[in-house]
C-alpha cells in the first residue's frame, strides 16, 4: 500500500511503497510493542486478551496470561521489562528472570487510573501516563476511579518500590493522556492527548517539566479510524504518532510531512530487527512490520549496562564523514580460505559452485551459520573471503 508523501523529507524516512507486512494475527487489540536489543525478539500486549506474547523467527508465542491487562511496555537499562498494567493500575516491573515487583499503584493515597504507556529517561527515571481506559470494560476491569482526573507521572532515580510518583504537569491539562517519548537529547517530551486529538511538548530540565505548548492539533479524520496514541522519536527527533489511517510523521519543528498506511487501527510502535531499521506497529488484531530507512532515538535499554557489548553492537556502525568506526572488540572477523571454484554461480555461498570437499564437509553452511549466529547475537560481522586459484598453495 502507497504512503503519503506530503513534503520531500518524508521520502528519506521511508519508501512510499515500502511495503507493510502482517508479521503476526488473530489476536484482540494489539499494544505495547517493544524490542529485545540483545536476544532480537519483540513483546507484544494484547489487552482484552489478557495476554503477552512474543515475536521471533520461530513464530509468535505466549509468555504470559493472564498478563493484568497489560499495556504500554518498555525496558529499563539494566533489561529489566516495565509494564503498564490496565488490571491492577500499576507501574510493574519484571527482572530477566520474570520476577514481577509493583514500581507504583497510588497517588495521594488513591489508586492510580491506569498506567497506558511508559518511557525511561537516562538518568534512570520512569515516565509514565495514566487516563482512565483500563478501568473500561475490554480493555481493563471496569471499576470505578479514585482519582478525579489524569495525570503524566515519574518515578525519580532511586524510586523504591511502592513509593509514590511524582506528578510533572498540572492534574486537569489532559483529558485522556496517552503516548509520550523523549527527543534524542532529552531536551523535549511529546505526551499526547487522546481526546484534545493533539501532542504538546515540554522543556525538560532534569525532573521538571515546563513551557508546555501544542504541538500539533487536528490529529483526527471523520473518515478514516486512529486517534493519537502510541508515540515515538526518531534519531532525528522526528515524531512518529499513531493516526487516521496509521501514522503521521512530524519534524521537530511540528510540520506534517508525511503518512504511513497501516491496513487496521494503529495503537502504537516500535523500531526493531538486528540493524533498527524495521518499524513494528501494533494495530487492531495485528502485528505489522514495515522497512524503515531511519532507527529510533537512542534509547537508555538499546545501549544496556547489563549486556554492554551484545547490546552496543546492536546498534549499526557509527560513520563520520568518510571513515567508517567499529569497536574491535565487539564484531566478529570471519575470514574464509576458499578457491576460486567456490564462488561460482552467485557467491561464496553458492552450494552449486563448491567443490566436492567443501560440501562434504558443509564449510560453506558451518560458515554461513556462524555469520547467522553472531548477527542474533546483535554481533557485527565483516566477512572476507581469502581467494586463490586451484591448486595453488594458501
Amino acid at each position: 500500500m502507497a504512503h503519503e508523501a506530503l513534503d520531500p523529507a518524508f521520502r528519506k524516512l521511508i519508501d512510499e511503497h515500502a511495503p507493510v507486512r502482517q508479521a503476526g494475527s488473530g489476536f484482540t487489540f494489539t499494544e505495547g510493542p517493544i524490542w529485545h536489543p540483545v536476544e532480537h525478539y519483540l513483546l507484544f500486549s494484547d489487552m482484552p486478551g489478557d495476554v503477552r506474547r512474543r515475536l521471533d523467527r520461530a513464530g509468535v508465542r505466549e509468555v504470559m496470561s493472564p498478563s493484568h491487562k497489560g499495556n504500554g511496555m518498555t525496558y529499563d537499562a539494566d533489561l529489566n521489562l516495565l509494564v503498564c498494567e490496565h488490571a491492577t493500575s500499576s507501574v510493574t516491573r519484571f527482572s530477566p528472570s520474570g520476577q514481577r515487583e509493583v514500581l507504583a499503584a497510588h497517588y495521594e493515597g488513591r489508586e492510580l487510573n491506569s498506567p497506558n504507556d511508559i518511557v525511561v529517561k537516562s538518568d534512570g527515571s520512569v515516565w509514565f501516563t495514566d487516563p482512565w481506559y483500563g478501568r473500561m470494560p475490554g480493555f481493563g476491569v471496569e471499576r470505578p476511579r479514585e482519582l478525579g482526573w489524569q495525570g503524566v507521572f515519574r518515578l525519580p532515580p532511586g524510586h523504591k518500590p511502592g513509593d509514590e510518583p511524582e506528578l510533572v504537569v498540572d492534574r486537569y491539562l489532559f483529558t485522556m493522556p496517552n503516548g509520550l517519548c523523549f527527543n534524542s537529547d532529552e531536551s523535549k517530551l511529546y505526551i499526547n492527548d487522546t481526546e484534545q486529538a493533539n501532542i504538546r511538548v515540554f522543556d525538560v530540565d532534569g525532573g521538571k517539566l515546563s513551557n508546555g505548548k501544542v504541538f500539533a492539533s487536528g490529529i483526527r479524520d471523520s473518515l478514516k479510524p486512529g486517534v493519537p496514541d502510541g508515540m515515538k522519536c526518531d534519531a532525528e527527533d522526528n515524531v512518529w504518532v499513531t493516526a487516521p489511517g496509521g501514522l503521521w510523521v512530524y519534524t521537530p519543528a511540528g510540520k506534517l510531512i508525511g503518512k504511513v498506511a497501516i491496513p487496521e487501527l494503529p495503537a502504537n510502535l516500535h523500531w526493531g530487527g538486528e540493524d533498527w531499521r524495521t518499524l513494528y506497529v501494533a494495530a487492531s488484531t495485528s502485528v505489522y512490520s514495515v522497512p524503515v530507512k531511519i532507527g529510533p532515538r537512542n534509547e537508555p535499554f538499546m545501549r544496556s549496562r547489563q549486556r554492554p557489548a551484545a547490546a552496543a553492537a546492536s546498534a549499526r556502525p557509527s560513520q563520520d564523514g568518510d571513515a567508517l568506526r567499529l569497536d574491535a572488540a565487539r564484531c566478529a572477523l570471519i575470514i574464509q580460505d576458499m578457491q576460486n571454484d567456490v564462488v561460482m554461480e552467485g557467491g561464496a555461498f553458492a552450494a552449486s559452485g563448491s567443490p566436492q570437499h567443501c560440501r562434504e564437509q558443509n564449510a560453506i553452511a558451518n560458515v554461513a551459520k556462524l555469520a547467522a549466529r553472531c548477527r542474533e547475537l546483535g554481533v557485527p560481522v565483516i566477512h572476507v573471503h581469502f581467494l586463490v586459484h586451484p591448486g595453488a598453495p594458501g
